[in-house]
């Protein structure tokens, strides 16, 4: 049977914003408090995505949280109707209303865990949403996310969707931007691959600036719970020193596609005994792999983290070929754009660079490989998924237009205290649940 890797990319949501929420974040930090354009950024990308499925991707979408989140308000003490809820956070913590209000949810390579049903033990495909537990904003996010994946996941004889990990950070899971796969094909076993900042009850080396997200013992539950075969398992630490320079998740200095790692050399703590572990367990599989390492005298870190070169999407097309997503950023960056012109002149497994603009989720700290969540099908999985939710010509036409309907194309952090911001959300995704067949998903909507 055929099998698909399905990239299920978040629609941006009407209350994107630039509050600055995420410290280690080195470019949302940067463009705290400056002005977003929700509507372009959810018009971006959604164009992303329209390529891609005219490239012949299996391409899906996944629909924004509700934001502001009026449960948290009341959780944390605010009372009375909604619009005094949010009059009296703005007034009396406006940090929290920032938090409420947070559009993260976009960067769906956040929002779970992903194993295909070639790899599990009960033959299923596993989703794990992530706790997120290192930040409020997005700790918030994980029971919303696992009610959206249940409305386009349907068939429980098919897919299993485990709740989040204990919202501890000693269990810090942040998803599949520290999670990728290799394998020969995306229908063959393969060998999965976690990457985590630090051991919560180990010995190791620690990041002294910015906190580590992802724990080992994180990673090892959701292997667990996916029930993945230990000797088709590899986790390797994150370096302590890459995590200091501002990369949060292994998805900003490393992506993998089938039998190609495309990272940093200063990605890993260990570096060619992660390679060699990771070559051992995929030969016993029959398959190759290669490392395709690029030099710091090349590409610094620091060039890496604010090109986000890395947080792309390494893509194979229907005839083998090996495409690699990347921000316009990266042409804007004199290094960056020079290795990637280099790349025609070396045997590299990279055959094509496409470029987007997705300016306004960078500047958020996001890139093309936050934006989607990978999710491996054969043809009876596929056929099971909420048909609604597959991209094309017609549904692109609709999203576009509610869109042009329903955002802003300007939005402070100081709107975030208008009542109107929350009846204009729940509009537009009260309209895109009717266009997506997804149910009554919100809250609002129950």
């Amino acid at each position: 049977m055929q099998a698909y890797e399905a990239n299920f990319d978040g629609l941006v949501g009407p209350t994107h914003n630039y509050a600055g929420l995420s410290f280690g974040n080195v470019a949302s930090r940067s463009n705290e408090k400056s002005v977003a354009n929700p509507k372009a950024a959810a018009k971006q990308g959604l164009r992303k995505m329209k390529r891609l499925a005219d490239l012949g991707f299996q391409q899906g979408v996944l629909p924004p949280l509700e934001r502001p989140s009026i449960r948290l308000l009341r959780a944390v003490g605010f009372s009375g109707d909604d619009a005094t809820v949010i009059a009296r956070a703005a007034r009396e913590a406006p940090e929290l209303l920032a938090a409420a209000s947070s559009a993260s949810a976009m960067w769906t390579a956040n929002a779970a865990t992903v194993s295909p049903s070639v790899d599990t033990e009960d033959g299923r495909v596993h989703f794990t949403p992530a706790n997120l537990a290192a930040k409020l904003h997005r700790a918030i996010e994980h029971g919303e996310t696992r009610r959206s994946l249940g409305a386009i996941f349907a068939d429980e004889a098919r897919f299993r969707i485990h709740h989040a990990l204990p919202g501890t950070p000693a269990l810090g899971d942040e998803g599949a931007a520290n999670h990728t796969r290799f394998a020969r094909e995306y229908g063959e076993k393969g060998v999965e691959f976690f990457v985590y900042g630090k051991s919560e009850y180990g010995q190791g080396p620690q990041p002294q600036r910015y906190p580590a997200r992802q724990t080992l013992e994180a990673s090892r539950a959701v292997a667990r719970l996916h029930g993945l075969d230990g000797e088709a398992t590899v986790f390797a630490q994150q370096s302590p020193d890459v995590i200091d320079a501002g990369v949060f998740h292994n998805d900003v200095i490393a992506v993998g596609n089938r039998t190609t790692l495309f990272c940093h050399e200063r990605a890993f703590v260990d570096q060619h005994r992660v390679y060699d572990e990771l070559r051992a367990k995929l030969d016993a599989q029959g398959t190759p792999f290669s490392a395709l390492e690029v030099p710091a005298n090349e590409v610094s870190v620091e060039d890496a983290v604010s090109s986000y070169l890395f947080n792309s999407q390494l893509l194979s097309s229907a005839d083998g070929r090996q495409l690699l997503v990347v921000p316009q950023e990266c042409r804007e960056n004199a290094r960056v754009a020079a290795y990637l012109d280099s790349l025609g002149g070396r045997d590299t497994p990279i055959d094509e660079v496409l470029v987007f603009d997705l300016r306004e989720s960078m500047k958020n700290g996001g890139g093309p490989a936050c934006l989607r969540l990978r999710v491996v099908l054969n043809d009876a999985e596929r056929a099971a998924v909420n048909a609604r939710v597959w991209m094309n010509d017609a549904l692109f036409t609709q999203l576009d237009a509610w869109i042009d309907t329903h955002y802003r194309d300007r939005l402070a952090p100081a709107d975030l205290a208008d009542p109107k911001l929350l009846a204009e959300s729940r509009a537009a995704l009260d309209e895109l649940t009717t266009i997506l067949g997804l149910g009554a998903v919100y809250d609002f909507q129950r």
